[in-house]
């Protein structure tokens, strides 16, 4: 019998206190076993280096190798493990599952978007986990037409996501994509709106990126190399023909690039772009011409990107070339090569240009200034500017859904720490704006009882960090009070301030919640992302030890009530900072961790290894392998304590192999000196991103609330 100190979840009784809530400590089950890998020696021999890798035989490729029913019987026993320590908190986990259930409006309808004389949105239904897709002919008021009823085809599926949908031209055929395991690689097919019909079409292994061209009844897609999951080739299908017939228009030689095909919104042009960290290039033909030879716009440059909006006389060019926080320029519709280019925006040091929609007399510029969003738009005609007003201190704002090129009106995306999501119209012309929609909190949620700050801590060579906060009034900053500090810190993917229902379940229960925008995004500039990868990745590392000293030090919280959480390059980041300052974190959440970054990096058979080598380095070469080895969170476990800790992972994870999280939770089993909680949980079914329904991924959620707060004692 397992002995416990305590028989069943401990009620504690919950009162106001000075710092929030009052908290004892929880007791988790004592005397159970964790697993114990089996090991096997493994040297890996590189650059006169000999590693010897115990768990190396992990590396098993979904049942194809000899190891494959250890590995999976290992991640059993880890479950079985989780749900043991864990099983103290079962109904409260159950509990959580359904309060952040509640907040989410189940019947629901997202704001109709019009295209083409169709207005396009989704809904959901009363207890139904997906959504129908569906339009209307010319008004709001016209008969619905479901187009795709995903609820139906997910009956049966642990998984199931649907993306890519896309109309052709004459509004007859939906071509759309699936994803049935969770491995990204999506079947094409393609419905026949008039009669309800699904084609014969089906076009596997692809990116779900179906193109119509202005015929109707030619697609390009992107297809994947079946094994390391890279985009290698754009395809051209005709409707009515088997995919093995499909004609191969592109091919990319260099496997360090990814690629893709799009549509101009102005629809006359087909792209397929081709890009790595540091160069980029674009081929077209015309829409109406799919049979046309592809034509480059510019051949690649060496550590130059571009990306290209077609207007109607012309084309803009969103390019670093000479610019590092990039500069707009605008060529001939005939003459697209460099020396073609003129410049329309100068580069700014301050500003990073970072997108452009496009509409016939105006664009709108999404540019980022000290860490937030800027919308700048032009008038085509005469050049005058203006801002959009946001009004508050930390928020993000994103383009929205704007197929249509004939109008004044941008739909734009708005959010904050305490502004549910929210969808705007705005006049370009009369600079009106207009609430469509905001996501609807169930239960009531008043933003007044939440505050948000925006703060700087400082690095350790002299930069200031950004900080976005979110806590309930009444917190005290006496150092007493959780919490939970999130970042990512790679390839440029900037983390802004945004609202999250499921969030209130930590801020109603007295934590605080903090974003730390650290290096390797591009928070503030290009040179931010640049200053936090390949030699500087250490950057990212030392930002989020920083930014959480200076939250004890300022009295947000203290290291016995700090805690830590990042996904994919994010657990990365858990991992390392674990390693680095074990002792400054009481938890720590490390979701689809990419723990293994040496051995990942030097495996090109590993889905997306080659596409990376601008972000972390080619461990090939001998000064990346060595930089890369200091850090790497397996290469760098140590016979020390460490924090509390939880690690989620899947079996189908196509992004991070489940094998990363599962040899590194191993090593650190049969290396660390503490008796903290050390958790591997993998779910069997799914795969990056967890589940596919829109309530199932809550019990992951659950989960990781119940483990921070049974940490802090707080059970109900």
């Amino acid at each position: 019998m397992t002995k416990r100190l305590l028989a069943a979840l401990t009620i504690i009784s919950m009162a106001s206190c000075k710092s929030g809530i009052q908290r004892e400590p929880y007791q988790f089950p004592e005397g159970v076993k964790p697993p114990v890998a089996e090991i096997k020696p493994h040297v890996r021999d590189i650059h006169g280096d000999k590693v010897v890798d115990n768990y190396y035989w992990m590396y098993d490729y979904f049942g194809k190798g000899p190891d494959s029913t250890k590995v999976v019987d290992y991640l059993k026993a880890e479950n079985s493990y989780v749900d043991t320590m864990m099983s103290g908190t079962k109904a409260f986990q159950e509990k959580l599952f359904e309060e952040m259930k509640a907040r989410i409006k189940e019947k629901d309808e997202s704001v109709p978007v019009f295209k083409n004389g169709y207005y396009y949105y989704t809904r959901t239904e009363d207890g139904k986990q997906y959504y129908k897709y569906c339009r209307k002919k010319g008004n709001l008021q016209a008969k619905e037409e479901i187009l795709l009823d995903v609820d139906a085809m997910a009956e049966g599926h642990p998984y199931y996501a649907v993306t890519g949908y896309e109309i052709s031209e004459d509004n007859k055929l939906l071509a759309y994509a699936v994803d049935e395991v969770s491995r990204r690689q999506y079947t094409i097919r393609v419905k026949n709106l008039e009669t309800g019909e699904t084609l014969k079409d089906a076009i596997p292994n692809t990116e779900g990126d179906p193109v119509f061209a202005n015929d109707n009844k030619t697609i390009f897609y992107t297809s994947k190399n079946p094994v390391t999951l890279l985009s290698e080739k754009i395809k051209r299908h005709t409707l009515g023909s088997d995919a093995s017939a499909d004609v191969l228009v592109y091919e990319e030689k260099d496997k360090s690039n990814y690629i893709g095909v799009a549509k101009s919104k102005n629809n006359k042009h087909i792209f397929i772009y081709s890009q790595a960290t540091m160069s980029s290039e674009l081929r077209f033909i015309d829409a109406s011409t799919p049979t046309a030879q592809f034509k480059s716009f510019q051949p690649r440059i060496k550590d130059v990107l571009y990306d290209v909006t077609p207007l109607a006389d012309r084309f803009l060019i969103r390019t670093n070339l000479d610019a590092k926080n990039f500069r707009l320029m605008e060529c001939p519709l005939d003459k697209t090569d460099v020396a073609n280019w003129k410049e329309v925006i100068p580069h700014r040091n301050d500003v990073l240009l970072q997108g452009v929609e496009e509409f016939k007399d105006f664009i709108v510029l999404s540019e980022r200034k000290d860490g937030l969003v800027k919308l700048r738009v032009r008038n085509l005609s005469n050049g005058n500017e203006h801002y959009v007003d946001f009004g508050e201190p930390a928020y993000a704002a994103n383009f929205g859904a704007n197929p249509e090129y004939n109008t004044t009106n941008l739909r734009y995306g708005y959010t904050s720490l305490t502004t549910p999501q929210s969808t705007y119209d705005y006049n370009l012309v009369t600079k009106e704006k207009q609430l469509k929609k905001q996501q609807e909190v169930i239960g009531g949620y008043d933003p007044k009882e939440y505050v948000t700050e925006r703060t700087y801590a400082t690095a350790r060579d002299g930069v200031k960090i950004p900080i976005s906060i979110v806590y309930k009034k009444g917190f005290e900053k006496d150092g007493k009070a959780p919490l939970l500090l999130y970042a990512y810190g790679s390839y440029g993917s900037s983390m802004d301030a945004s609202f999250n229902s499921a969030r209130l379940s930590l801020l109603n229960r007295g934590f605080a919640y903090a974003i730390a925008h650290i290096r390797g995004g591009q928070e503030m500039g290009r040179q931010w992302y640049e200053d936090g990868k390949m030699m500087k990745k250490k950057n990212t590392f030392t930002d989020f030890i920083d930014a959480a000293q200076f939250l004890v030090k300022e009295n947000y919280t203290s290291k016995a009530h700090l805690y830590a959480q990042g996904g994919s390059a994010g657990g990365l980041l858990m991992g390392a900072v674990v390693n680095m300052a074990p002792e400054l974190w009481h938890g720590v959440i490390a979701q689809v961790p990419f723990v293994d970054v040496v051995n990942t990096m030097l495996d090109e058979s590993i889905p997306l290894t080659t596409n990376e080598f601008d972000e972390w380095g080619n461990p090939k070469n001998k000064d990346a392998y060595m930089y890369m080895k200091s850090y790497s969170p397996y290469e760098n476990i140590e016979k020390k304590a460490y924090p509390n800790m939880l690690v989620t992972t899947g079996l189908h994870d196509s992004q991070v192999q489940y094998f990363e999280p599962a040899k590194w939770v191993a090593k650190l089993r049969a290396t660390k000196t503490d008796n903290n909680l050390l958790l591997l949980k993998t779910n069997m079914e799914f795969g990056h991103g967890g589940a596919s329904g829109r309530f199932d991924y809550l019990k992951d959620v659950a989960l990781n609330y119940a483990f921070l707060l049974a940490l802090e004692g707080i059970t109900e």
